[in-house]
């Protein structure tokens, strides 16, 4: 073989450096301060730690970390899990433990004396009174039980109960029409808010919006109170609470309808709600749609109602669910649209927002922050896995969100942490650190129906109780060392 010539070398040179011309070079010089910039935008990147924060930070990460490396060991990890199933395993955790100290409700009841003199609902049997019928039975423990589980979605098998969305959605309405009968006899009522008032504050939370649909309330003889009663009781024992509980600052009320009303229906309701914001202006925040989005009519088709507060000159605060729902291209997967247009404070759920980049970019323009229910979503067959909730992407660019709890009592849960517990472990991922939770617990005040001067007193004892949670655990990992 004729080996190749001086100017055949040159040549092969020549046209080997013209090739690496043309080819794109490697930028692994811009990698770290790419890697930079995206962690800058995740939720919490631009907040500045002191040094006890970072020494916290630190510890906190290294125990994330052990659980995560646990977790792909034995293939059991929390936010995967269905929460019934997962709820044991989080009870168990190092870092939901540390997330509780940090600060941040088919068989039909009555109360009636002497017998109920209403009609029995349809297919059921007459009225019996339960001291009698619990004296006839053999294993009153087992009632016992069974009446927990007409009042929660909790079970132990929770795919083959509850097989589909339209299945899970029945029963979870079904529960609050079983719990009404009890939470709405007068006492019940003002006993299970002040407890819930109660769960919240040992959860360490100093403030919390519920959103209420504020049905009949009636006495043991049989007299109906309205919602203008109901929402003077909501403020009378939230009074009492904070009176009993000084660093707790608060409670408003959203008053929702069912979004399966009919355009009248609605504008009745929103009649209501304008009327009871000028008759509880320090409690009642604003104005939500309730129920299962795809089987509800959409922001669009209720217009008409929706715009009556705009067109007389009222200020009617929105905070909608919007975008709960799987399905693209929809009249219900537009609503997410749909709320930033009616000017909604708040966006309930928003999982459709990601799918929406015309809305997302509104949304994060106008600073409207997506309520995450992490809990709700999976149990409610939205979201299997947490790791891919959508908010995952939100968090990651820094879009403002807030973390709601949805219904913890139906889901066997208490309080927020077990919400935040999913959010700091699986959606925000390997990089949700101690900032994280920071910026998660600071937009709750930021994005509340609070005024300015309620926001900055909260914020204040907020800050009070976040440096005693940092020094506090700061200290107690130095005596683990």
């Amino acid at each position: 073989m004729k080996p190749p010539s001086s100017q055949g070398l040159r040549l092969t040179c020549l046209l080997l450096a013209l090739a690496s011309l043309c080819l794109p070079i490697p930028l692994w010089k811009d990698r770290d301060s790419l890697m930079q910039e995206e962690k800058a935008q995740e939720t919490g990147g631009n907040l500045v730690l002191s040094r006890q924060e970072q020494q916290l930070n630190t510890k906190l990460v290294s125990l994330k970390k052990m659980e995560i490396a646990t977790a792909m060991t034995t293939g059991q990890f929390p936010p995967s899990m269905h929460f019934f199933r997962a709820k044991r395993l989080i009870d168990q955790s190092k870092v939901f433990n540390i997330i509780k100290l940090m600060p941040k409700g088919t068989v039909r009841f009555r109360f009636s004396k002497p017998h109920p003199p209403h009609p029995v609902p349809a297919q059921c049997s007459q009225w019996v009174l339960l001291e009698s019928y619990r004296k006839q039975l053999h294993n009153v423990s087992e009632f016992d039980r069974s009446l927990v589980r007409n009042l929660t979605l909790v079970t132990d098998a929770p795919e083959q109960a509850y097989p589909s969305q339209t299945f899970i959605w029945k029963r979870f309405e079904e529960v609050f029409l079983i719990a009404s009968g009890l939470i709405c006899y007068a006492p019940v009522f003002k006993a299970y808010f002040y407890q819930g008032l109660l769960e919240f504050y040992e959860d360490n939370v100093q403030y919390v919006e519920i959103r209420a649909i504020l049905p009949t309330v009636y006495e043991l003889d049989g007299t109906q109170h309205n919602k203008s009663w109901s929402v003077a009781i909501y403020q009378e024992v939230t009074r009492q609470f904070v009176k009993e509980h000084p660093d707790f600052l608060g409670a408003k009320i959203i008053f929702t309808a069912h979004r399966m009303l009919n355009v009248s229906q609605i504008k009745e309701a929103i009649v209501t709600a304008m009327a009871l914001r000028a008759q509880f202006p320090d409690t009642l925040a604003g104005f939500d749609l309730v129920g299962d989005e795809d089987e509800g009519h959409s922001l669009w088709d209720l217009k008409d109602a929706l715009t009556i507060p705009y067109s007389l000159g009222v200020n009617l605060p929105y905070f909608f669910h919007a975008g709960e729902t799987d399905w693209q291209g929809t009249s219900v997967d537009n609503n997410v649209l749909d709320a930033l247009l009616l000017n909604a404070s708040r966006i309930g759920h928003g999982l459709a927002l990601i799918k929406h980049p015309v809305a997302k970019n509104l949304s994060l323009k106008r600073d409207i922050p997506v309520e995450v229910c992490p809990i709700s979503n999976q149990v409610l067959l939205l979201v299997a896995d947490l790791r891919s909730h959508p908010a995952a992407a939100l968090m990651a660019e820094g879009h403002p969100v807030v973390i709601s709890p949805d219904d913890p009592p139906i889901f066997g849960a208490k309080g927020v942490s077990y919400d935040f517990y999913e959010v700091f472990m699986g959606i925000g991922g390997m990089n949700a650190d101690l900032r994280t939770l920071k910026q998660l617990a600071l937009s709750s005040i930021k994005y509340s129906a609070m005024l300015p001067d309620e926001k900055a007193k909260t914020k204040e004892v907020w800050q009070k109780k976040w440096d005693q949670f940092v020094a506090d655990l700061s200290d107690s990992f130095l005596r683990e060392l």
